[in-house]
C-alpha cells in the first residue's frame, strides 16, 4: 500500500479510498499502468487483479505485470472505484461472470466504474452502460452512440477513448474519487498540460 502523507481521505477517517483494477491476459498496457499510477499518487489504495489464474498477466505488447490477487479471492468485495482497461483482453473480462457481476454491483451501489477503450462493451454486456460514453473507434459496432471527447463521466461511469487519453482517465478518476484539488495536484506533479 502506499505511504500516507496527506490522504485523499483525512487522516482521521477510518479507510482510504480503494480501487480495483481487474487485468485479463492482453490487456493495454499503457491504459492499465497510467491510472494505477495516477491512482495510487493520489494515494489511493490501489488492488491489481488478475482475470486467470495467474499472478502474472501479459499485456497485448507482450508485457507482464505482476498483479497483487487473484481475481477469485476479491471477487466478492466493494471497491470505491473499479477500474476497467481495454485491449484485446476485454472480450475475456465481458465473458467472466465474476468481472460482469462486480460490475453490476458497484453500479448499483453507488460505485465508480471507470471503462477506457474497448472496456465500455464489459459496461454494456453487465447493462450499465450510461446515455452518454466514449470508447474506442474499433468498438463502434458494439457501442454505436460513441462521443468524441477523450472522457466522459455520466454519473458514477467514467469512459475514455483509448491508450491516449490514459493520463486523462487515470485524473478523471482520482478526481471523481479524491476530488478536483487533489487530481490537479497531481497533474501538477507529472507536468500534465490539459
Amino acid at each position: 500500500p502506499p505511504l500516507l502523507s496527506s490522504s485523499c481521505c483525512e487522516r482521521d477517517q477510518p479507510q482510504m479510498v480503494k480501487a480495483l483494477v481487474i487485468l485479463p491476459d492482453g490487456f493495454e498496457e499503457i491504459e492499465s499502468v497510467c491510472p494505477i499510477d495516477i491512482l495510487r499518487r493520489a494515494e489511493v489504495e490501489v488492488t491489481v487483479a488478475s482475470l486467470s489464474s495467474s499472478l502474472n498477466v501479459k499485456g497485448r505488447s507482450n508485457i507482464t505485470l505482476a498483479c497483487d490477487v487473484l481475481l477469485e479471492s476479491v471477487k466478492s468485495e466493494t471497491y470505491d472505484l473499479l477500474v476497467l482497461p481495454g485491449g484485446p483482453g476485454t472480450k475475456a473480462v465481458r465473458e467472466d461472470a465474476r468481472a460482469i457481476e462486480m460490475t453490476k454491483r458497484h453500479c448499483a451501489e453507488g460505485k465508480k466504474v471507470g471503462a477506457i477503450c474497448a472496456a465500455p462493451t464489459v459496461l454494456k454486456e453487465a447493462g450499465v452502460l450510461p446515455a452518454k460514453y466514449t470508447a474506442h473507434f474499433s468498438v463502434a459496432g458494439d457501442l454505436p452512440n460513441i462521443l468524441p471527447d477523450k472522457v466522459v463521466v455520466d454519473g458514477n461511469i467514467i469512459t475514455s477513448t483509448g491508450a491516449g487519453t490514459a493520463i486523462e482517465f487515470g485524473l478523471a478518476m482520482a478526481a471523481a474519487v479524491c476530488g478536483q484539488e487533489k487530481s490537479d495536484g497531481v497533474a501538477k506533479a507529472i507536468e500534465f498540460k490539459k
